[in-house]
């Protein structure tokens, strides 16, 4: 896919210590400084929202903004000349990293650290109007004794009707959780009731999306450290697409049925519809609607494909650390345009938004894209937990 560099710029936020304040400065879209979309598109700074990492729409379509803190934000008119972000709703619980937007009960959900929250909506609300209900309990129970100290804390959610996913990372790199909630995704109803898990041995699904053509939770999963390098390859999967509780196999199977721990029986895990470069680290993801409509649609190509967010990495697999990028996969429904070559974890997506590291090193990185959502109009929004961007990218 040919690539054309746009320029970014660090777009003014606002906000401050409580949910109680008014908006801050407005924004004016401001073209961005190394970036690169495809030709035929531009990306901008719409607003700033500190450490920004998940993205969801309000019916209103102002955009929620999860964060490294306790703190929710809202970007209001994020399609428009002047958005302005501003602090929603403080949760007493960080990282408030994972936020999905309920229409069966006009209900914003937060995935913190020990929880998932309820905050009431209305359509126009600027600040929550009431405080955020706890619905479940995560993480209840300790790290496995010995853990090797590389426990994730953040709690993804998204919603399908009237069901609730939250996927919860692991304890550990590579341990046996004591914790039946640590390294699932769990699903409950929208009160929270009748939590089950519907995957395991899920290292950290932090990616979760649901294929609006379908209704099915796809997930993005970031795999284990300390394997032969290149390895684990990390995935996107459609999980819901599995009966009962999908095994994603962690710590003892990887990839195609790989036991990575001598003597492990992989014959009944699960083998992902898409794979990616290993240390890519899937942070957010969104399926473009196959039937979007609005002033900033993007061109058919793109219709009911996925776009992923990948981090990148600490990991040097060719001396270089692994870059960011906001990936594209193409899609038929759940199935992908190129079926998994065991050889090549490249083959099957293209880079959409590129540039974020300007060298081999990670102090070349100008950004590291985390959330991903498609507003009304039918824009792109990525968020970037580095310089705290919100990006949008539309059609020229």
């Amino acid at each position: 896919m040919t690539l054309c560099a746009a320029l970014i710029a660090c777009g003014s936020g606002g906000g401050g210590a409580s949910a109680a304040n008014t908006a801050g400065p407005s924004s004016s879209p401001a073209q961005a400084n190394g970036l690169s979309v495809p030709s035929g598109f531009s990306i901008e700074t719409i607003a700033n929202v500190p450490g920004a990492r998940e993205l969801a729409f309000a019916p209103s379509g102002d955009l929620f903004v999860g964060t490294p803190s306790s703190n929710v934000y809202i970007v209001l008119a994020p399609e428009g000349q002047s958005a302005r972000a501003q602090i929603f709703a403080n949760m007493n619980d960080s990282p408030a990293a994972g936020v999905a937007f309920s229409s069966q009960n006009s209900s914003l959900y937060v995935g913190t650290q020990f929880g998932v929250y309820r905050i009431p909506y209305t359509s126009g609300d600027r600040t929550a109007q009431s405080q955020p209900v706890k619905v479940a309990s995560v993480r209840t129970g300790s790290p496995p004794p010995g853990s090797d100290g590389d426990v994730h804390r953040t709690t993804s959610v998204a919603i399908n009707g009237n069901t609730v996913y939250a996927a919860v990372g692991s304890s550990c790199n590579a341990c046996t959780e004591i914790d039946p909630t640590r390294a699932t995704i769990q699903q409950m109803a929208l009160d929270g009731s009748g939590m089950t898990t519907k995957a395991t041995h899920i290292r950290n699904a932090i990616a979760l999306a649901i294929n609006p053509q379908t209704n099915t939770l796809w997930a993005g999963d970031a795999g284990q450290d300390d394997l032969p390098t290149g390895h684990p390859y990390e995935f996107f999967d459609g999980v819901t697409l599995h009966a009962g509780i999908a095994n994603y196999g962690w710590t003892a199977c990887e990839e195609n049925h790989v036991a990575y721990t001598a003597g492990a029986n992989c014959s009944n895990t699960v083998v992902p519809l898409v794979e990616f470069l290993a240390y890519e680290t899937a942070i957010g993801a969104a399926f473009y609607p196959s039937n979007q409509t609005g002033a900033y649609a993007f061109p058919a190509q793109y219709r009911g494909g996925a776009f992923v967010a990948l981090h990148g990495s600490w990991h040097q697999p060719n001396g270089c650390n692994v870059a960011p990028r906001v990936a594209f996969v193409p899609m038929h429904g759940d199935t992908p345009a190129t079926a998994v070559n065991w050889n090549d974890p490249t083959a099957q997506w293209s880079d959409f938004v590129g540039g974020f590291q300007r060298g081999c090193g990670a102090g070349t990185r100008i950004g590291r894209p985390t959330g991903v959502a498609v507003g009304p109009q039918g824009d792109l929004f990525v968020a970037d937990d580095q310089t705290g961007a919100i990006y949008r990218i539309r059609p020229r």
